[in-house]
C-alpha cells in the first residue's frame, strides 16, 4: 500500500481497503468540532483573490450519529457503552454527534495497527477531554502512552484585549498504543547554550568539551557493583575492572587532584541531546513563504 492517497470518507477507505493489524503508525488530524468553516483563498486567472469553502466543522445529529451508534453497537459493545454514558448527559447535541462520528473511525483505526504500532490523535481543547476517554474506551484501558501539549508559534487572535480568558495558543496530541511492544525512536533537541556552557565548561588541548561524571556504582555491594582500587581510591564501581582498565587507557578516566574520586570523561559531541518531552515548544509557524506551506486553512 505504499504512497497510496484514497479520497472520500475515511470510514469506507479503513472498512474496504486495509486489513487488520497492518498499519505502523496512525497520524490523525481530524476535524476539531470548533463550529467554523474553513475556506481557501487562490489566486484567480486574472490576477485577483477568490476563496472556496474547504470544509464545516460543525456537526449535528443528523449527520448519522444515531447510525454511527448503532454500528458500534455491533462492533465494539464497550465503547458503545461508554458513548451512552455520555449521552446521557450530552444528550443529542452537536458534541454528541461529533463523538459518534469519530468513535466509529478510532475503532477502525485501532483494529488496523499492528502489535507494534501507535497513533496520535491531534485535537484542541474542545472536545480533547471527550476524547480520551473516548480512546480509552476503544483501547481497553491500556493504550495510554502520552498527553503531548503542542505549543502554537501563534495563538488563534482570541486572547485579544477585551476577551474574558486566556490566550489559546496550544493543541493537544493524544498518543496510544497497541501494546507495550509499540516501536518509538527517541527525538532530541539541541543543549542551551546556557547548559553547554555550565556543564561542559572543560576542553581537551584539542579543543573537545567536557563534563566529568561520576562513575561511582549506586546501591554499592547490593546491587552487585565491584569493589576496587582505582588511581589509589576504593569505592564500589558501575564498571568492571576490565572495563575500567580499557577507559583509563583511552584517556577518559580522570582525577581532578590526588585522593579525589576518579570521574568519567563524557564529550559534548558523544551526546544526543536533550530527549524530547510531552511538551512541545520548538515547533516554527509556516508562513507562506515556507516550501512546507500548502494553503490549506488549518496547517
Amino acid at each position: 500500500m505504499a504512497n497510496q492517497l484514497w479520497f472520500g470518507d475515511n470510514l469506507n477507505v479503513l472498512r474496504e481497503q486495509i486489513p487488520s493489524e497492518s498499519i505502523d503508525l496512525v497520524y490523525l488530524d481530524p476535524p476539531f468540532n470548533s463550529n467554523a468553516t474553513y475556506n481557501i483563498l487562490y489566486k484567480t486567472p486574472v490576477g485577483g483573490d477568490a476563496q472556496v469553502k474547504a470544509f464545516e466543522d460543525t456537526w449535528s445529529w443528523e449527520d448519522g450519529a444515531s447510525k454511527a451508534l448503532d454500528d458500534l453497537s455491533r462492533e465494539d459493545i464497550t465503547t458503545f457503552n461508554m458513548l451512552r454514558a455520555l449521552q446521557s448527559f450530552l444528550g443529542r447535541s452537536d458534541m454528541m454527534a461529533y463523538l459518534a462520528m469519530m468513535a466509529v473511525r478510532l475503532v477502525e483505526l485501532r483494529r488496523i495497527l499492528r502489535s507494534t504500532g501507535s497513533i496520535y490523535l491531534h485535537c484542541d481543547p474542545t472536545a480533547c477531554h471527550y476524547l480520551k476517554i473516548l480512546m480509552d474506551a476503544i483501547f481497553k484501558g491500556e493504550g495510554f502512552v502520552n498527553h503531548i501539549s503542542w505549543k502554537r508559534s501563534h495563538a488563534h487572535s482570541d486572547g485579544r484585549q477585551g476577551a474574558k480568558h486566556f490566550g489559546r495558543n496550544s493543541d493537544t496530541l493524544l498518543f496510544y498504543a497497541r501494546s507495550s511492544d509499540r516501536v518509538f525512536n527517541v527525538q532530541y533537541t539541541p543543549y542551551s547554550d546556557e547548559y553547554m556552557d555550565r556543564d561542559y565548561r572543560r576542553l581537551d588541548p584539542d579543543g573537545r568539551r567536557f563534563r566529568l561524571d561520576n562513575i561511582q556504582g549506586p546501591g554499592g555491594a547490593e546491587k552487585g557493583n565491584p569493589s576496587y582500587e582505582v588511581m589509589g581510591v576504593t569505592r564500589y564501581w558501575r564498571y568492571s575492572k576490565a572495563k575500567m582498565a580499557a577507559l583509563i587507557d583511552e584517556g577518559r578516566i580522570v582525577q581532578t587532584r590526588p585522593g579525589a574520586v576518579p570521574q568519567l570523561k563524557r564529550y559534548l559531541d558523544e551526546m544526543p541531546g536533550v530527549p524530547v518531552q510531552e511538551i512541545w515548544t520548538d515547533i516554527p509557524i509556516i508562513n507562506n513563504r515556507s516550501k512546507e506551506a500548502l494553503g490549506y486553512p488549518t496547517q
